[in-house]
């Protein structure tokens, strides 16, 4: 559209250059606002657009909670003879339905953003500090462990900030490629380009581009990725890169932020079912069950059991979905008696998902099978204790273990690098690691694996060759036999 153009809809004409609507020729009363609101419809008419795209386009340096948007529809649809012309979706945003005549609209922004079938819980807050300071930063990852929400995360982030990029945004899911060289193939299909034989010629054609690109599940590719971002950096100024990743890039210019996990309801949350709804662990946990289970209600008996289930999975969105999914053949009482047994009931994820993201234990996996030996040791070790412990005391644990000469240090920064191991809040001096109650079990049922402890001996003297003391394997096999 033209700023020049005028669109005719039913006795209404926008005249776009002097921001006027006129109805048989008399102005109608618009404020400036619904006037933007309008403008926007009309770029895509018959189309819905979300309520995060309406208000980025109306509002784009401000911080605006979606009741203003309804404000200012409501005054579009009073002033242009009620809510027949504008059709709203809880979902989906709203739509200017009526037929337009006048010049070919604007498109708006592109993408391949997958549309997201149901509302993130406990996510909000962060989704508009991350839209506020993204412009400041070329390259953000998302980093976290398995299953706590990087990918949907990203995804929200990328819907809100979508009116900034002239040329668009757009997703690549490395979680489905195999080989580094496949990554150049798909960001030539994805960005529609002339196909590239190198990132030389990749970044030529994007120089000029104004975009944000999506890397969906870098750590699959950590070193291709890497490389990628270096040279999109040095010579495509425009491009913008967002990650998500179990590990950091470490790569010039990159902003790391750690996703959150959501927060568990408190003891005092039980006293009733509204108090407990106001938890985001709680609000997710039952929106997947209502999803799958027509007619659900949370009853002040389920409480307990409820704080219990996400209690142990730490508040960490697949776990909880995972979990939510059994609740109609178990029951949420029958769901917490299973996971005191371990994660084996967390499976039977959505179809949709990735391999990795069909259970839990998949998803620990995918993380486990990429440690080294030692790594592996001390993440079974640190398996053994459900409190937290700091270095020196590590240090006197392991003492007369294979791990007495080994560089702790260093093995803690890796396992917390690649998101396996947390680092507990505390005022002292050390720093405190933990393993999260799901991490924990899932370390323990290992330890209690025929297989796996079969696949630990294996490795274990080529690694360490003769040692004085009994061998670590069997050492942690047996605590582990006796550990809750």
């Amino acid at each position: 559209m033209h700023n020049s153009a005028a669109i005719s809809f039913g006795p209404y004409t926008f005249h776009r250059q002097q921001r006027l609507v006129s109805k048989a020729g008399l102005p109608v009363a618009l404020g400036g606002r619904a006037l933007d609101i309008l403008a926007v419809l009309l770029e895509a008419p018959g189309q819905f657009i979300s309520k995060t795209t309406l208000i980025q386009r109306v509002w784009p340096n401000s911080v605006v909670e979606d009741n203003n948007l309804r404000v200012h529809i409501a005054a579009l649809r009073r002033a242009l003879d009620g809510p027949r012309l504008i059709l709203n979706h809880p979902q989906r945003g709203y739509c200017f339905v009526a037929p337009v005549q006048g010049s070919a609209p604007t498109l708006l922004p592109q993408h391949n953003l997958a549309a997201r079938l149901s509302p993130i819980c406990g996510r909000d807050e962060l989704v508009r500090v991350l839209a506020r300071r993204l412009p400041a930063h070329r390259l953000l990852t998302l980093t976290g462990m398995a299953g706590i929400g990087k990918s949907t995360l990203a995804l929200a982030l990328a819907e809100r900030v979508l009116p900034r990029y002239r040329d668009g945004v757009w997703w690549v899911d490395l979680t489905r490629m195999h080989a580094p060289h496949e990554l150049l193939g798909s960001l030539a299909t994805v960005l529609q380009l002339q196909d590239c034989e190198c990132l030389d010629e990749l970044c030529r054609q994007l120089a000029s581009r104004q975009l944000l690109l999506v890397l969906d599940g870098a750590d699959l590719l950590l070193g291709a990725s890497r490389k990628l971002v270096r040279a999109l950096r040095e010579r495509a100024p425009g491009v913008s890169v967002l990650v998500s990743s179990r590990e950091a890039l470490l790569a010039p210019g990159e902003w790391v932020l750690r996703v959150p996990r959501l927060a568990v309801p408190s003891p005092s949350a039980l006293s009733s079912v509204e108090q407990a709804m106001v938890c985001p662990a709680v609000q997710l946990f039952i929106a997947r069950v209502s999803a799958s289970q027509q007619g659900f209600v949370l009853r002040r008996q389920d409480l307990a059991a409820l704080r219990d289930i996400c209690w142990r999975l730490d508040g960490i969105p697949l776990a909880l979905e995972l979990a939510a999914a059994q609740v109609d053949a178990l029951g949420v009482s029958g769901v917490q008696r299973q996971l005191r047994t371990g994660l084996q009931t967390l499976t039977g994820g959505r179809r949709t998902a990735v391999e990795h993201h069909r259970s839990l234990t998949a998803a620990l996996d995918w993380s486990y099978e990429r440690l080294s030996l030692p790594e592996c040791w001390l993440f079974l070790q640190l398996g053994l204790f459900k409190m937290a412990v700091t270095l020196p005391a590590l240090s006197e644990l392991v003492s007369g273990t294979e791990l007495e000469h080994a560089d702790l240090a260093y093995l803690l920064a890796r396992l917390v690098n690649v998101s396996l191991l947390s680092v507990e809040p505390g005022l002292g001096p050390q720093r405190r690691y933990r393993l999260l109650n799901c991490v924990r079990s899932y370390a323990l049922a290992q330890l209690r694996d025929p297989r796996q402890v079969e696949r630990l001996q294996q490795g274990y003297e080529p690694c360490v060759g003769t040692f004085s003391g009994r061998p670590f394997v069997l050492q942690l096999v047996e605590q582990a036999a006796c550990a809750d």
